[in-house]
């Protein structure tokens, strides 16, 4: 044992150490997965035929964790659904889900597979991270039991979770987190009791974990940023990309511009559920990014990062739009003004009828500022600018400003 006096000088020599050894840049990759899916049915498969459908797709995803782990990637994001899809019931997902414990529990599912009972989803994920000294990060499903003692069990005796795990370079479970805001459609997983704030330390940086529809719900996207305080954000999701807004490259490269934090998000790829756009987004502007409808097959992509964007000297200065927005001269009280409806949301809009300039337009809280040039404009053409602040009933109820 150190004597107490050289106890002192020990510490603050292991935090100069840690220090050295934390990156003030690092090599993210998301992959965007062609899921394959299983065949549509409301009865239960059985275990086996189960675990041969997600093996086809983690053998896609190995090959991806395989080239950015040998293209220097410190960590890769893989899709919602990346494994199994989304063709469901309650009764017929309920193969494919294994209990996943709380990472408390300082666990290497690759050199301990059945320390919590079958897991071979985890295991795979947990010694493909091992095995290529990368952070891994997979969306599965979680299920644990429950009976009467408790008055919310459901009737078949256990909770069904949409679940994102990540493993560090050794294989160890260090994340996980329950999708808290559930689209309209996710009627075989349960919420969770109370929103998660899950956040893990790297040596580059703080990361926070949500998944694809959380990203418009105060908790837990904005509670991870504010309060967390994470340097980036891991998103998979199964966008759908829904004109004229929540466009995925654009709306995610905009939440990590407005959050001043980093955003790897991991889509995944079906054209003919309108799912592509994935990117590396800082918040400064996108890294890289991909948008593909044209082809079926899956892309990785591979950027640098600055790990603590917010000390970085190339981020951008807070800046409060709503406040730039309402100081800009305006333009728009030119007779233009109009409402329409959007997915029945009334927006408030704003023609631009001139080459270029500047346009304001508001609704409630909310203003939007536009400066433009127009390149070319045929005379059957109409662009407006529009604003949205209020709810939005059509897949659920949420609050959205747009």
């Amino acid at each position: 044992m150190l004597p107490s006096q050289a106890l002192l000088p020990a510490v603050v020599f292991a935090l100069t150490a840690l220090q050295a050894l934390a990156s003030n840049t690092f090599i993210a990759a998301v992959y965007e997965h062609a899921v394959i899916l299983p065949d549509p049915t409301d009865e239960p498969v059985s275990p086996s035929d189960a675990l041969a459908l997600m093996n086809k797709n983690m053998d896609v995803l190995e090959g991806a964790v395989k080239e950015a782990a040998q293209q220097g990637a410190h960590i890769i994001v893989t899709p919602e659904d990346g494994i199994y899809g989304w063709r469901f019931t309650r009764e017929s997902i309920s193969p494919y889900l294994e209990d996943i414990p709380d990472p408390v529990v300082n666990w290497i599912p690759c050199t301990d597979p059945s320390r919590f009972g079958p897991a071979p989803v985890q295991e795979r994920l947990s010694c493909m991270a091992r095995n290529n000294s990368i952070y891994v990060v997979a969306n599965i499903g979680d299920k644990k039991p429950c009976d009467s003692s408790d008055p919310n069990c459901p009737r078949d005796g256990r909770y069904q979770y949409n679940t994102d795990v990540v493993f560090d370079t050794q294989g160890k479970l260090v994340a996980r987190y329950h999708k808290y805001n559930l689209f309209v459609v996710e009627s075989q997983f349960n919420y969770p009791k109370e929103p998660e704030a899950v956040t893990f330390e790297t040596p580059f940086g703080k990361f926070g974990i949500f998944t694809c529809f959380d990203i418009l719900f105060y908790e837990p996207a904005v509670v991870l940023v504010s309060k967390m305080q994470v340097d980036t954000v891991l998103f998979p999701t199964a966008w759908m990309n829904l004109l004229p807004f929540l466009t995925a490259i654009e709306f995610h490269s905009a939440w990590a511009m407005g959050m001043r934090v980093n955003v790897l998000a991991a889509n995944t790829h079906n054209t003919s559920m309108e799912m592509t756009g994935s990117g590396i987004y800082a918040p400064a502007g996108a890294r890289t990014y991909s948008y593909n409808m044209k082809t079926e097959d899956g892309h990785l992509l591979i950027a640098e990062l600055d790990a603590r964007p917010h000390l970085s000297p190339a981020s951008p200065p807070a800046v409060s739009w709503n406040s730039y927005a309402l100081s800009v001269e305006k333009f728009s009280r030119n007779g233009h003004e109009f409402t329409g409806i959007i997915f029945e949301d009334p927006f408030t809009f704003t023609e631009l009828t001139k080459p270029g300039g500047n346009l304001t337009v508001c609704q409630k809280d909310l203003c939007c500022h536009l400066r433009y040039k127009m390149a070319e404009k045929r005379d059957d053409e109409v662009y407006v600018l529009g604003a949205f602040d209020g709810l939005h009933v059509i897949e659920g109820q949420y609050y959205l400003q747009v």
